[in-house]
């Protein structure tokens, strides 16, 4: 979300510079230039009302929620519409009410106020969400009973480090990821047509508790989940809700075959639904985290898809703030 709000409000920014040259310029405050100035202000306003409202949409929709940062098909196109319909606006405005330049000067200097207004506000809120805080809704049962359909929570985006823009790089990092924190991640992927749970998963945000941490090994036996070889018995934050357990696959791999498919997340592709109660052992590489739901029967975790590298950490659930009756911190 941050990356996309980013984006549009650096546009305006960029919309407002131009207007600033285009003041200073008396060739430029004819009623053609006026009109077509006006006509991008109003273009660039419908096409971030409509990125504001996917963005809203998607912050909401199903969890794993798709990234602001990958823009869809369908949301590009009704930002092209809604662009198109402003700038015919526009146009047709000044040569409605700008027939004198003094009136013109004042439509094109209402537009420079309102975009910078709005170049620094988003751009704040852009800057606070993507190394501060951020806010999401949970929607699906995967991580029941701790976080229910319809919590909204707060992220804390700065507490494993800040992310460099563009890169892996973190600094000024308060802490590691423990185990037991319950985290939230863009999907752990680069290929924008991977396969995983039934869906498309790239450019997605997840929210699952890390289990296993660099080096920890990994094992999950009859719905028992194993960390070096010792079984984790009282996680009171964990629900079951299948009476019985599902059978191990039939398809036996070397255990080097099973380690490397799980690294490059293909692991699903070769055995199906069959690792959900038995799955195992891994050794988690450096850097790199096992992830599971609480609800651990309905949740699509590292057991189907992988482990989830640092670089797609983007912070820790800190404490739900709507609705009321369920105000606290997460744990």
């Amino acid at each position: 979300m941050e990356e996309r709000l980013f984006w549009v409000g650096l546009g305006m920014g960029f919309y407002a510079a131009l207007v600033r040259i285009s003041l200073k310029r008396e060739s430029w405050k004819t009623r053609l230039w006026a009109g077509v100035w006006h006509s991008m202000f109003w273009a660039g306003t419908g096409f971030a009302l409509v990125m504001i409202i996917t963005m809203s949409l998607d912050s909401r929709g199903n969890i794993p929620m798709q990234s602001i940062s990958a823009l869809n098909h369908r949301s590009l196109l009704y930002g092209c519409v809604a662009a198109a319909a402003g700038a015919v606006w526009g146009f047709f405005r000044i040569y409605a009410q700008g027939a004198e330049l003094e009136e013109r000067e004042t439509m094109l200097s209402n537009d420079l106020e309102w975009a910078d207004t709005f170049f620094s506000a988003v751009l704040l809120a852009s800057f606070l969400m993507y190394f501060v805080l951020q806010a999401f809704k949970i929607p699906s049962g995967s991580m029941r009973a701790t976080l229910l359909e319809g919590d909204h929570l707060f992220v804390n985006k700065f507490i494993y480090g800040i992310r460099i823009p563009m890169t892996s790089t973190r600094l000024a990092r308060w802490k590691k990821v423990e185990r037991g924190d319950v985290v939230v991640f863009r999907f752990p992927t680069d290929d924008t047509e991977e396969v995983h749970c039934g869906n498309k998963q790239y450019g997605k945000d997840f929210i699952k508790r890390a289990i296993g941490l660099p080096g920890d090994k990994v094992e999950v036996k009859n719905g028992v989940v194993f960390v070096n070889d010792k079984p984790l018995l009282h996680e009171a934050y964990t629900q079951t809700v299948d009476a019985q357990r599902q059978p191990s696959s039939p398809v036996r791999l070397d255990p080097d075959r099973y380690q490397n498919l799980w690294q490059d997340h293909q692991l699903d592709q070769t055995l199906g639904d069959a690792t959900r109660d038995f799955f195992g052992p891994v050794k988690l590489p450096a850097d790199e985290y096992f992830v599971m739901g609480d609800n651990r029967d309905r949740s699509c975790d590292s057991r189907f898809w992988g482990p989830v590298a640092d670089r797609f950490l983007k912070g820790k659930a800190w404490f739900i703030y709507w609705p009321p009756d369920r105000i606290k911190g997460v744990e």
